[in-house]
């Protein structure tokens, strides 16, 4: 049975900003290590929060690793030498981060939106859904298991779920950071040294793992059109420095 579905919405932004300000969106082309992108985005929070930059959205990828976020517990951690390990200040346990996933960094003033953090993750989850379903792929999200999910049905065979996207976030200030992480076409197989997200009885997959050849571009153009419909619209940026 179903918990929830969301659909993207059609009408104004569900978390978008009064003054319709534009988000800056910005893709880094070639891999971007862990401790660089957290620097950048704890500069870019700050001169969010005191007003000299304004809201961005950061896609890139990472070489292989994980994170650990402020629930992770160390025996979820099954293979410590496989890739570097970086403690994370974001919600959360354990994820992997590697090429073929795209990570996406959401900085955006919550007091200029809605100081509401429930409101904020089920935003980012409507995001992730309105992009899959630019793929047709029903994306679902369930009680207790922050990400997004699909259900996944083999002929003769009891039906699974998958996650496809996993979510972290970070408030400081009432200015988020951190994100989401989609996977389009990662190694699976990195996945096995580490249990994700504490989860145990559910399994990951992609785009591609789901039979569609989507690229990363294709992938970017899906999450930029739903982002603008959750959140307001976007203006292309350089990456922060």
């Amino acid at each position: 049975m179903l918990d929830r579905t969301l659909n993207p919405p059609t009408d104004a932004p569900i978390f978008g900003r009064a003054d319709r300000a534009c988000v800056e969106w910005t893709v880094s082309a070639a891999p971007v290590a862990y401790p660089d992108a957290v620097a950048a985005m704890e500069a870019r929070v700050a001169a969010i929060a005191e007003g000299r930059a304004g809201e961005l959205v950061w896609l890139l990828e990472h070489p292989p690793l994980y994170t650990a976020g402020v629930s992770a517990r160390p025996a979820d951690l099954l293979e410590p030498d496989r890739f570097p390990v970086f403690e994370s200040g974001r919600g959360g346990q354990f994820t992997y981060h590697g090429p073929g996933q795209r990570v996406a960094y959401v900085m955006l003033d919550l007091t200029r939106r809605q100081r509401d953090v429930r409101a904020f993750v089920a935003a980012l989850e409507a995001w992730v859904v309105g992009a899959l379903g630019r793929f047709n792929v029903v994306g679902e999200v369930r009680p207790g298991r922050v990400g997004v999910w699909v259900e996944r049905r083999n002929s003769g065979l009891p039906s699974r779920e998958d996650k496809i996207a996993a979510i972290g976030v970070k408030l400081r200030r009432w200015v988020s950071f951190h994100g989401i992480s989609l996977n389009v076409e990662p190694d699976l197989g990195h996945f096995s040294g580490i249990v994700p997200c504490g989860v145990t009885e559910h399994g990951v997959t992609s785009l591609v793992d789901l039979g569609l050849p989507v690229t990363m571009d294709e992938a970017d153009a899906a999450l930029r059109a739903s982002f603008a419909e959750v959140f307001g619209p976007v203006a292309d940026a350089p990456p922060p420095g």
